[in-house]
């Protein structure tokens, strides 16, 4: 059985997939904001291994998170589910970040730059990633007018070219990634038209299978099926200029 850290697993789609995964018996630890989150999350699936508490939104708060993880031991695998979505208003961190850049593309990147190398590396996009620009011209929004649905498309594109700059530079670990579909979930809203009971089997799927299918790497899914991502998301150029923004934006350097 395999060990599984899922990060902005409290609730949602990351806690449904350590639910489906602990049912399957494997080993689980999950991620909270706070501590009341935690508790509650303790409460929701007790059968976890752990549940441990950082806050993403800061570069502090990441790497904090990545020192209590790694004091847990090696992982097989780690799913990067934490997100804010796209309806978000413009506001900066302590960091002066925007925070749906700070959340969704920085801390994955500190997260497996300062994690335990895994065997394999799960990172969760979006339909609206197909759409995006990089915009690694201006990835912290200070040219344009903010909009909060272009900067979570944008987030989600880089979470792709993040699984697969790792796929090229980390040949020994099976990184991809996919997405969900639009559910309905708290991030998704009540109206969002997708399969919830779908939403949450990719994730777990490529953390633990051994289905050849799953067993591969710089791939992109949409409900266990292979789906042609972003091209931007393949072009290695713009993988390198990624990782050398959130390296000297984090102070982190990928190994």
């Amino acid at each position: 059985m395999a060990r599984i850290f899922i990060s902005g697993s409290s609730t949602g789609l990351g806690l449904m997939a350590g639910r489906l995964l602990a049912e399957q018996g494997h080993r689980v630890v999950l991620h909270a904001r706070n501590e009341k989150r935690a508790n509650d999350t303790k409460r929701k699936l007790p059968e976890a291994e752990a549940v441990v508490v950082g806050d993403l939104e800061t570069i502090v708060g990441a790497k904090e998170l990545a020192t209590q993880v790694n004091a847990l031991g090696r992982f097989d695998a780690v799913i990067h589910n934490a997100a804010v979505g796209y309806h978000e208003g413009h506001r900066t961190t302590s960091d002066g970040l925007p925070h749906v850049f700070a959340i969704n593309t920085l801390s994955a990147y500190i997260l497996t730059a300062l994690i335990e190398q895994p065997a394999r590396l799960v990172y969760l996009s979006s339909g609206m990633h197909h759409h995006a620009h990089a915009h690694l011209d201006d990835i912290l929004w200070q040219k344009r007018r903010w909009d909060g649905s272009t900067a979570y498309a944008e987030s989600k594109l880089h979470d792709v070219m993040l699984a697969f700059a790792l796929a090229r530079l980390w040949p020994e670990v099976l990184s991809n990634a996919l997405e969900p579909g639009w559910v309905p979930t708290k991030m998704g809203g009540p109206g969002a038209p997708d399969d919830l009971d779908q939403a949450h089997l990719t994730q777990a799927w490529l953390a633990v299978s051994n289905d050849p299918s799953a067993r591969t790497t710089a791939s992109y899914f949409y409900h266990l099926r292979p789906l042609k991502p972003n091209p931007q998301a393949r072009d290695t150029a713009r993988q390198d200029r990624l990782l050398a923004l959130c390296s000297e934006i984090s102070g982190v350097d990928l190994p």
